[in-house]
């Protein structure tokens, strides 16, 4: 099944997994899809031209499932937006060397466990991703429902973050002086 979306999103840094689900809940959030865990794998060509471009190529096997996401270039503004297609495929490995096979390799892996929730009545995404750097709260939906969201949470316009978490962790590394090439578990 493929799907073609508009996303505009943004993070915020929570303190750890407990507060930011009590942080939800009491903003009358309800889960809608339970944790799970979830391996990505980016990938580019050997000149980097993706990452140059602002655009990524990833494959992410979460569930038992494996899905193919291309992301634009992102929108300049408070909030990230950018086109993000995505299809299911039924094979992480064959779609791995059918990467492979058209000159893309992986060049960035990532992780995280991810719990998604909702409010009746709202169309917009919250979720939590715990991930080795830390947890992140990540709205997703129409602008002026994230930002009345993150108001709600009690963060402002500065606490935005919408940076990827690769930018977020290769900035994490440098401070911390870590040689870590992925962030993995």
């Amino acid at each position: 099944m493929a799907q073609g979306t508009h996303e505009t999103e943004i993070k915020l840094a929570a303190i750890d997994a407990v507060s930011a689900k009590r942080l939800l809940t009491r903003a009358g959030f309800r889960v809608h899809k339970r944790r799970v865990f979830e391996d990505n794998t980016v990938f580019d060509t050997p000149g980097l031209k993706l990452r140059k471009g602002a655009t990524l190529l990833r494959l992410r096997e979460v569930g038992g499932k494996a899905i193919v996401t291309f992301k634009g270039r992102p929108i300049a503004g408070k909030h990230k937006s950018r086109e993000e297609l995505e299809v299911e495929v039924s094979d992480a490995g064959t779609m791995r060397t059918i990467i492979d096979r058209v000159g893309y390799r992986p060049v960035f892996r990532y992780q995280k466990y991810r719990t998604e929730y909702q409010q009746a009545g709202h169309a917009g995404i919250a979720t939590v991703d715990e991930t080795p750097i830390g947890v992140y709260l990540e709205l997703e939906g129409e602008p002026a429902w994230i930002d009345r969201t993150a108001r709600d949470l009690g963060y402002t316009e500065d606490d935005y973050i919408v940076s990827s978490y690769a930018r977020l962790f290769f900035d994490w590394r440098k401070q911390h002086r870590v040689k870590a090439p992925d962030m993995v578990f």
